[in-house]
């Protein structure tokens, strides 16, 4: 996966290290897809040694690894991804890197809450230091929506919804209702210790999310 995307100005806004360290105005970037291996004769691949590679990837100058948010196999699709949760799996790559960027293409919005997205987000950010990448998307796998209750066909509106509800939470003590929760301004789903990091400071890390996935 690689970006060359030039920003108006032949800038980019500064948001966190993972971003910054892909999104560098006239240059192109490489990253890699986990599974970083051949499995074209199996929708399931076999994950061997796969630290190791990621690791190697960072040795040899990618810029990023990009995972998959695949909740099920789908044995018709052909393609079950790197199958550990991607949340549980950039915690531990998190700890095993120090300067690759960690991204993920993309979070399947209807299929998750968006408190529990905007949470992970927040903490695989910080424990990174600042190497998260989110991107967002609907989803494109038709049989996982029955297995957790959501309608295919509403995933758009899902989207939408979910989208707005992540960029509210990220707000100190927000108010808001929308269909997937209300917070009433008696809460904040950010600690105040986090809040202040870098990524946090005027929402970038939200105003990241947004900008990827529009």
């Amino acid at each position: 996966m690689h970006s060359q995307h030039q920003a108006q100005g032949g800038s980019f806004a500064s948001i966190n290290a993972g971003y910054n360290a892909v999104f560098r105005p006239g240059k192109l970037t490489v990253g890699l897809v986990v599974p970083i291996e051949n499995y074209a004769t199996n929708p399931v691949p076999t994950m061997l040694n796969h630290v190791e590679k990621v690791r190697l990837a960072e040795e040899l100058g990618f810029s990023a690894i990009w995972l998959r948010d695949v909740p099920f196999n789908v044995p018709s699709f052909g393609d079950a991804g790197q199958t550990f949760d991607p949340f549980v799996y950039l915690g531990l790559l998190s700890g095993q890197t120090s300067k690759i960027t960690l991204g993920v293409a993309s979070i399947i919005l209807p299929l998750r809450h968006p408190a529990h997205i905007a949470k992970a987000a927040a903490s695989v950010d910080q424990i990174s230091g600042g190497r998260l990448i989110l991107g967002v998307a609907s989803g494109d796998r038709p049989e996982e929506y029955p297995a957790m209750n959501v309608s295919y066909q509403e995933r758009g509106k899902l989207f939408r919804e979910s989208y707005e509800y992540i960029r509210r939470a990220a707000e100190p003590y927000p108010q808001f209702q929308s269909s997937l929760g209300s917070i009433s301004g008696d809460l904040d789903i950010f600690a105040q210790a986090e809040r202040n990091k870098p990524a946090f400071t005027d929402n970038r890390l939200v105003s990241a999310i947004l900008r990827l996935a529009s």
